[in-house]
């Protein structure tokens, strides 16, 4: 029996199947692979007898698409909730959500929620300049008043949706005006913090109507690219292709874009937004950090699995190994001896 892991709670597995919802403990020999069990992952179950709702999960599908950030596989897209106000936008963000959809390979969709707010014309009017040449799909929407809901609905249509962004941007709000009956928990902005609070405590696949399913996730704001060399940033800007498509390659194929010699982007600041770039450059900072630490640190450690006949099974630990083989000497001895 094959289904969608669509709630994790403590050590439960919750699984939609054909056959309905069962409540699954995973088997012990998963627990020692590589990887983590998450969200929206497909799996085979065992049930436990056929008047039961409950079962073991006994495999994990293969992954078509997977992102850490929220934890959750086998998504279509990802709308990137953003407020244009209350709490204000925050571009570094939106550009760090952008850079992973763009870096685990996921469809994102730009969601401008709380358009009911007045005299933030010049904004919309900036975020469209920004972002409409880069193609990115952008939809501006009002949970209160129900502006662009239908659009938004349309968007989610036979789709596995990640909804992410910022706490206090709207995400329950909006999942509620498409489907009411849910009645998600909404909190209102903090006047102290000018901020919003959590309401989402764990990631979970809600199915709404027409077929559309939506995982509400909690907010995340520590976001890092602390995981990738400095040069592989620029891959995650469309611009700086576009740039490079036009005006040719960088002089140095390791450019960074920062102060170099014969560098097309510098030599092209209006092709790239300036809060962009910024964004741009912070990202960099902290590819730096990692490259200093991967460079300086010379520390290494030993794979805990390995593969044999195509199989990945779990690596006996180097101490336990020793003991092992020093047993095996003495036995060896011993009966030498004898």
């Amino acid at each position: 029996m094959k289904g969608q892991i669509f709630k994790i709670h403590s050590d439960f597995y919750y699984v939609n199947t054909a056959q309905g919802d069962y409540e699954c403990k995973i088997r012990d020999v998963l627990k020692k692979r590589k990887g983590t069990i998450v969200v929206g992952d497909f799996v085979e179950l065992e049930q436990i007898n056929d008047n039961s709702k409950q079962a073991f999960v006994s495999k994990v599908l293969p992954r078509e698409s997977y992102i850490p950030r929220p934890k959750v596989a086998n998504i279509n897209q990802v709308i990137i909730v953003s407020a244009i106000k209350e709490p204000d936008l925050d571009f570094e963000q939106l550009n760090r959500y952008l850079s992973f959809c763009e870096y685990y390979g996921i469809h994102p969709v730009l969601c401008f929620n709380k358009n009911d707010l007045e005299g933030e014309e010049e904004i919309i009017a900036g975020i469209k300049r920004i972002y409409e040449p880069l193609e990115y799909p952008i939809l501006f929407t009002s949970a209160l008043e129900g502006n662009g809901i239908k659009e938004f609905e349309k968007i989610l249509n036979g789709k596995i949706t990640v909804l992410c962004g910022s706490s206090g941007v709207g995400k329950s709000s909006l999942i509620n005006a498409v489907c009411p009956d849910l009645n998600l928990k909404t909190k209102q902005v903090s006047e102290k913090t000018e901020r919003g609070t959590h309401t989402t405590r764990h990631c979970e696949i809600i199915t709404l109507k027409k077929n559309s399913r939506i995982v509400d996730t909690p907010g995340f704001s520590q976001l890092r690219f602390d995981f990738l060399m400095p040069a592989d940033v620029g891959a995650l800007f469309r611009e700086i292709a576009q740039i490079q498509n036009k005006y040719g390659q960088c002089k140095f194929s390791d450019c960074i874009h920062e102060h170099e010699t014969g560098c097309k982007i510098l030599e092209h600041p209006e092709m790239m937004d300036e809060t962009r770039y910024n964004s741009y450059l912070q990202f960099v900072k902290e590819a730096k950090e990692y490259k200093k630490q991967v460079t300086y640190s010379g520390k290494k450690t030993e794979s805990r699995f390995k593969t044999v006949h195509n199989k990945e099974i779990t690596k006996i630990s180097s101490k336990k190994r020793q003991i092992s083989r020093r047993k095996n000497n003495q036995d060896i001895d011993k009966e030498i001896h004898e």
